[in-house]
């Protein structure tokens, strides 16, 4: 193998290994795009969902709670509260119903490309090891077209081979903890919404003096 580097063997390696190396590229970039958004997607969704429950416990009215929400439309509470607002005429029952919809709404907005990065950490590793299986049969094969199985010439393709697998690896790893990860922040989030569709509906019954009339 000599001085040769792990671009010099990719740029070496057959036309299947290459394409299999290029769709792991497109799987990690895509990754990494998707990791960086959705940690300033969820940084932003959690500030403003905090700033705007502090302000729904200190206010007095929900006029001037309404307009605060201008200001938090990330926030999936000031979302719920906004549809209850929308709302005030209606009765609990009904309310209730739209809140359980906006909550499914929100936590589908927080879930968006989760699957990809479930996708990317289940699929990559068995598309590298089949570019590793393909370049290991091309190597035998080139064994066999030669008549001599030395080192020099088993090597180089073997370590084209395995770079494929390798490359699995670097883009299944970072997905599939990122996937973990985000999936915790998303779980916290869609309880937080449920517990605040629970304040909602109790300030609201007490507003227009209705009773409890079955569990949110």
């Amino acid at each position: 193998m000599g001085g040769e580097t792990v671009l010099t063997l990719i740029f070496k390696a057959g036309l299947v290994v290459k394409f299999v190396l290029l769709v792991l590229l497109f799987f990690s970039i895509y990754s990494w795009a998707i990791i960086f958004f959705k940690i300033k997607l969820l940084s932003k969704v959690e500030k403003e969902s905090e700033e705007f429950h502090k302000a729904f416990l200190k206010s007095k009215g929900w006029d001037d709670l309404y307009q605060s929400t201008k200001k938090h439309s990330l926030s999936p509470l000031a979302n719920q509260f906004r549809a209850a607002y929308s709302m005030e005429d209606s009765d609990s029952i009904e309310i209730r119903s739209a809140l359980k919809r906006i909550e499914a709404m929100e936590a589908a907005r927080l879930e968006k490309y989760l699957t990809f990065l479930a996708t990317t950490g289940s699929t990559a590793p068995f598309i590298g090891l089949f570019g590793t299986v393909w370049g290991i049969m091309n190597s035998f094969m080139g064994i066999g077209r030669v008549g001599a199985a030395s080192l020099a010439v088993v090597a180089p393709g073997i370590a084209e081979a395995l770079i494929a697998t390798a490359a699995g690896l670097v883009a299944a790893i970072p997905a599939v903890v990122a996937y973990n990860y985000f999936l915790s922040r998303t779980r916290r989030n869609i309880v937080m919404m449920s517990d605040f569709s629970q304040e909602l509906l109790e300030q609201y019954r007490r507003k227009h003096g209705e009773t409890e009339t079955g569990a949110f």
